[in-house]
């Protein structure tokens, strides 16, 4: 039996920063995507170490992730690029998280980066700045809690970057807690603990 898929828009849903029509298309449900998974530490790969009591950011936790859910459509890459809590990032380390972008966007259907939160808008302005009218998505995730804590928020943050990547047309865009933030003028709201608009700026690059 053949069944035909009809694309269609969804004209009801909004992705702040963007117009509807510059919303991607839901495409068919076997549709196959190539997305590389870009690590840099943060949050979300904080582990505990039973010795010393504290969290540390020692290995990538998105391959774990990811292995739980069932992605039958999607080939992935990944690409560990840092192990560091974002406060802790340099001017070189930016760099070279930009410079893993440029490669995947040029191989890649979309592309993830799994950042931690406290400077992640940094980065996504900064993506949005260097890579201009990008060809793909560029998705920009990370958790409040780190994936080994049991109400941590990784899981769930991580799923819907990769929903996000089919969903979205090309752009940079922060993807958290259902929400999907298109650069620029993403914030952290350090007090509801989530990314929201920042209001007084522009929702177009300049």
């Amino acid at each position: 039996m053949t069944v035909a898929v009809r694309m269609i828009p969804a004209p009801r849903t909004m992705v702040s920063g963007r117009q509807p029509e510059q919303l991607g298309w839901i495409g068919t449900p076997d549709m196959a995507m190539d997305v590389t998974v870009i690590t840099t530490g943060g949050t979300i790969a904080k582990t505990y170490d039973e010795a010393s009591g504290a969290l540390h950011n020692d290995r990538p936790v998105v391959e774990s992730i990811l292995a739980r859910l069932r992605l039958p459509d999607l080939t992935i890459s990944y690409d560990h690029v840092l192990m560091k809590d974002s406060l802790d990032l340099t001017d070189s380390d930016r760099e070279r998280i930009l410079d893993a972008v440029r490669r995947a966007v040029s191989t890649s259907d979309a592309v993830v980066v799994a950042h931690g939160t406290d400077t992640l808008a940094t980065t996504g302005e900064l993506l949005l700045k260097t890579l201009g009218d990008v060809r793909v998505p560029v998705v920009v995730t990370g958790a409040m809690r780190p994936f080994e804590f049991r109400d941590s928020d990784a899981a769930q943050n991580v799923t819907e970057a990769l929903l996000a990547c089919r969903l979205v047309s090309p752009g940079v865009y922060a993807v958290m807690h259902n929400r999907v933030l298109a650069f620029p003028g993403v914030v952290k709201d350090r007090v509801g603990q989530s990314f929201v608009r920042n209001t007084t700026c522009p929702t177009t690059p300049s």
